[in-house]
């Protein structure tokens, strides 16, 4: 992906502020709605690096998650996203840029083929980040979880040091249906699970489907 020149740094100054002071108001306002209820079950929110990977039904799913983590873990935990979407315009690609940090990928198309799609997460990896990422690859409205892509195998069979920790998501996909432009106030969860690894000698596809039950039975009764 081109870049373009970064801004005077007076400009990051006053856009390091704003975003801020954004990403405060949207986190109050995912709260508000929510009533988001981070569960850690599994692991507690320390400083070790991770990659938190979760079940994919709404636009906010990574908004969620990401407020539900405690501000020290925050500021280091970017969300993955489609180049895109949040490329398509101006206030989606400052929000992506100036208050989620989001590491873009790209989904499809000539610059997809020419260009390793996982090279930015382990660029980020490597600069200490850790990462939210939705391995059904595309939100899910149905009641069981799509078979999940490939990217995150890759993920811990080259940065095996990073932790993998399951995430379930309860309840946004009704509060944020698909084709709603409004939220509908519904009280959600954030379930954290243990943390898991590639074991030695595991296949992609036993992983994959290992990962994925993971973040199933983290589903509250």
């Amino acid at each position: 992906m081109t870049q373009a020149s970064g801004p005077g740094p007076g400009a990051r100054t006053v856009a390091g502020t704003a975003g801020g002071l954004a990403a405060a108001l949207i986190i109050g306002f995912a709260r508000l709605v929510t009533g988001v209820r981070a569960r850690w079950i599994g692991c507690v929110p320390g400083p070790a690096q991770r990659i938190y990977f979760a079940n994919h039904a709404s636009h906010g799913d990574f908004v969620l998650l990401w407020s539900a983590l405690p501000p020290a873990l925050r500021a280091h935990t970017r969300p993955v996203a489609g180049a895109d979407y949040w490329l398509a315009g101006r206030l989606r690609r400052w929000l992506i840029e100036a208050v989620f940090r989001g590491v873009l990928v790209e989904r499809g198309g000539a610059a997809r083929e020419n260009a390793d799609p996982l090279a930015p997460l382990l660029q980020a990896l490597d600069q200490g980040d850790s990462l939210i990422i939705f391995p059904e690859g595309t939100r899910n409205t149905a009641e069981v979880m799509l078979p999940f892509k490939s990217g995150l195998y890759h993920l811990a069979r080259q940065r095996p040091a990073v932790e993998l920790v399951p995430v379930w998501l309860e309840n946004l996909n009704r509060v944020m249906p698909k084709g709603e432009a409004l939220p509908v106030p519904l009280l959600c969860s954030v379930s954290f699970g243990a943390p898991m690894r590639l074991e030695a000698g595991e296949d992609k596809q036993d992983f994959l489907e290992r990962a994925r039950q993971r973040i199933i039975d983290l589903q509250t009764p």
